[in-house]
């Protein structure tokens, strides 16, 4: 992957622990739970090393800044759950960047909920393009604008 990474920082708001984890997982664009389980399975296979690492890693790595965390999704919740929660509602999310994930540790989505997301996000916008022909092909658009003139 030739992709520009960002800073690596500590993912507290994310996190189990000190959210090391969280942060690396971000920072390498993988799934939490796969950096969790790489963690745990080195130190209870020989790599007490790990610990220290850790500990170091909470003092030594920077918590993430506000806008950074508010992109992730929130622990215990995916992603795609949360739009969908944010479709029930009604909520416009048309400025919101889908990332779909080609192998399952990686951060995304899954192609199948990813389309469902573009799906709604396309529903979204019919609705708002409808709405505007509805207002300029209206009487009431025909006479403002010929108020304006004026």
């Amino acid at each position: 992957m030739n992709r520009k990474r960002g800073e690596l920082y500590r993912n507290a708001e994310q996190g189990k622990i000190a959210g090391v984890c969280a942060g690396i997982a971000d920072y390498f664009g993988w799934e939490t739970w796969l950096v969790r389980i790489l963690v745990v399975s080195g130190v209870l296979f020989g790599m007490p090393f790990l610990i220290l690492g850790y500990v170091a890693a909470w003092f030594i790595l920077d918590k993430a800044p506000e806008k950074a965390t508010n992109a992730n999704h929130e622990p215990g919740e995916s992603q795609y759950a949360k739009r969908h929660q944010q479709g029930k509602k009604n909520v416009d999310v048309s400025n919101e960047s889908i990332k779909v994930k080609a192998r399952i540790w990686q951060a995304g989505e899954p192609p199948k909920q990813a389309l469902y997301d573009i799906r709604r996000k396309f529903r979204l916008l019919e609705g708002k393009v409808q709405a505007m022909e509805q207002y300029v092909t209206s009487a009431e658009y025909t006479v403002s604008r010929e108020i304006n003139k004026l």
